[in-house]
């Protein structure tokens, strides 16, 4: 090979085209895809949330708002990454085209402050988790920020490398956590045998309707950004099979798992449950991997977005300084608002997916093209305004404190402030193109 056919295959193995489309030839199948999202579905809140409903209802119950709640994500998520792989865009790219080139910048400065956010509580759980495991394990008593500071390093260095780096991660972590995970059911079974699954609840049930929504909102801000990753999709099906399968699969499994051992250990503890069979070193494999996957694809999501707005800057340096400050975020204690920042970071996120969809499917996908985005206004107010509106509406059907909780929709805040949005952009879209 020459120098310069080395220089070119050295830039096609490090680009990961933040600000312009995918090119075809670097378009992905649509397993590995749906491996990255079945990654990031296995994480600690999805743990944490099948304890909660495995102590909150009984298995029938738990196991229908899993599915319920995963099936609508799916769907969802089908939707947003069709448009990702039709533009071949991130997000914060697609945006462009919905809030002009000024406005966009807005939206991606959001998507990268939430996103960041999240990174650092997702962080804060790694290593509240892993102090428990360490103390349990070998009585070492190692301080939250020194964890969560060695958790964000080892979850920002994926980032840094971009989406390939990502799938090979998710290739291999993937079938490696569903190895220990059934060793863990296993044994559980085994020690205990399956009587306990059947039996009925103590205390006060979780209503159906609620425990859907927890299911939906946990996970909901990924489908919304999920054309970062679908935009390597080799086709638009590709991006649908893969999203549907991911967000579906990757949502239940851990959920679903952890309602099996929290019924059966009587604990919603998972990371106790673990070490109660005697899987010490599992714990920690599982427990880093499943914050590793799903976390370093929150900092990618932040660096697309931030590199929008700082569009001289190169990507890797933008998630070099945006890990950093996330990790900040997670010494400081992040963790400890994870509630309250899940009920905002929806709120403003969600409706972003119910616009750009809506307008895409139904308003004018003629100008989702890459050539045309110069000549862009600077400013769309229409789309600004829906933001603005399925955001206050979200907030309205927030229970409080985190909102006003004047009346319900879907019982789901994300979930109205999405359907709400797409509605507003859809009839609002058409009333403008018509007159124009």
């Amino acid at each position: 090979m020459t120098e310069a056919g080395q220089v070119k295959s050295s830039e096609l193995n490090t680009q990961d085209y933040e600000r312009e489309p995918v090119p075809q030839h670097m378009r992905k199948r649509w397993l590995s895809m749906a491996l990255v999202w079945i990654a990031i579905g296995i994480d600690l809140s999805a743990m944490f949330l099948g304890a909660e409903l495995g102590n909150g209802m009984n298995l029938a119950d738990s196991l229908t708002a899993t599915m319920i709640g995963s099936f609508i994500l799916g769907i969802i998520g089908a939707l947003c990454a069709y448009v990702g792989a039709k533009t071949g865009l991130s997000t914060s790219m697609i945006s462009r085209f919905l809030f002009g080139n000024v406005g966009a910048r807005i939206v991606s400065v959001v998507l990268g402050i939430f996103s960041l956010g999240w990174f650092g509580v997702q962080v804060g759980f790694f290593a509240s988790n892993m102090q428990t495991a360490f103390l349990n394990l070998w009585g070492m008593d190692l301080s939250l920020g020194l964890l969560s500071f060695i958790g964000g390093m080892l979850m920002m260095s994926t980032a840094i490398w971009g989406y390939r780096s990502i799938e090979r991660l998710s290739a291999w972590s993937v079938p490696l956590l569903v190895i220990f995970i059934a060793i863990a059911i296993f044994t559980a079974f085994h020690a205990n045998g399956t009587a306990a699954i059947w039996e009925p609840i103590s205390g006060s049930p979780i209503p159906m309707g609620t425990a859907i929504s927890l299911v939906i909102g946990i996970f909901i801000v990924g489908t919304v950004l999920s054309p970062d990753i679908a935009r390597w999709a080799r086709t638009p099906m590709h991006a649908i099979t893969a999203a549907f399968i991911g967000f579906f699969v990757g949502n239940s499994f851990m959920t679903v798992i952890a309602i099996f051992l929290s019924r059966v250990m009587d604990s919603d503890d998972l990371t106790n449950i673990f070490l109660a069979l005697g899987l010490g070193l599992p714990a920690i494999i599982v427990l880093t991997l499943a914050q590793w996957t799903t976390n370093t694809s929150n900092l990618y999501s932040a660096s697309l977005g931030f590199s929008v707005v700082f569009q001289r800057v190169p990507k890797k340096l933008i998630t070099v300084v945006a890990g950093v400050l996330a990790t900040v975020l997670a010494v400081a204690g992040i963790y400890d608002k994870f509630l309250t920042f899940l009920n905002i970071i929806t709120m403003f996120v969600s409706p972003i997916g119910g616009i750009y969809t809506a307008e895409f499917l139904l308003v004018d996908r003629k100008k989702f093209t890459f050539e045309g985005l110069d000549r862009n206004k600077n400013w769309v107010v229409r789309s600004l305004v829906a933001w603005v509106a399925a955001t206050c509406f979200a907030y309205m059907t927030t229970p409080a404190p985190d909102g006003f909780g004047w009346f319900k929709l879907t019982s789901v805040p994300a979930l109205d402030a999405f359907i709400f949005a797409f509605i507003v952009q859809w009839i609002v879209g058409k009333i403008m193109t018509k007159k124009g």
